[in-house]
């Protein structure tokens, strides 16, 4: 991620949540998300995006010391084109032997996605904002 990505990272992160859950106003969300990228940055995180066609299609957080991945998202107009599998790549790539993520229970396709790269659940919490119950998930090399 180059610091010139970052407005168009948040109008990223505010689509794709958006288009997930309809119901939640991401747009009054867009400041909680700027935050979190620089904290995520500022704690070694690295920010990996995908583009196609000349526009950022994905991106996806991981921390290398962890494998810990924050943030994953696509571009609606991309998506089932490969791109989060090639942001999931990138992000075995920062870390070789372990991935690990939360994921909303109730995000089926998600979860899916998930299991099709080779993660499984490994637990179970809850969204620390939202109360709604996660999975943990992990990849292990």
């Amino acid at each position: 991620m180059r610091a010139e990505d970052l407005p168009a990272l948040l109008d990223l992160w505010v689509e794709s949540w958006q288009a997930a859950y309809p119901s939640i106003d991401f747009h009054a969300r867009r400041g909680w998300a700027d935050t979190r990228f620089a904290e995520l940055q500022r704690d070694g995180a690295r920010i990996l995006v995908a583009e196609a066609d000349g526009q950022l299609a994905g991106l996806v957080t991981v921390a290398p010391d962890t494998g810990y991945i924050d943030q994953i998202v696509v571009a609606t107009a991309v998506r089932r084109r490969g791109v989060a599998a090639q942001l999931i790549a990138a992000a075995r790539d920062v870390s070789p032997t372990v991935l690990e993520l939360h994921v909303n229970q109730d995000n089926a396709p998600a979860v899916a996605f998930y299991r099709r790269e080779g993660f499984a659940v490994s637990g179970e919490a809850a969204n620390p904002r939202s109360g709604a119950p996660t999975f943990r998930m992990t990849w292990r090399a």
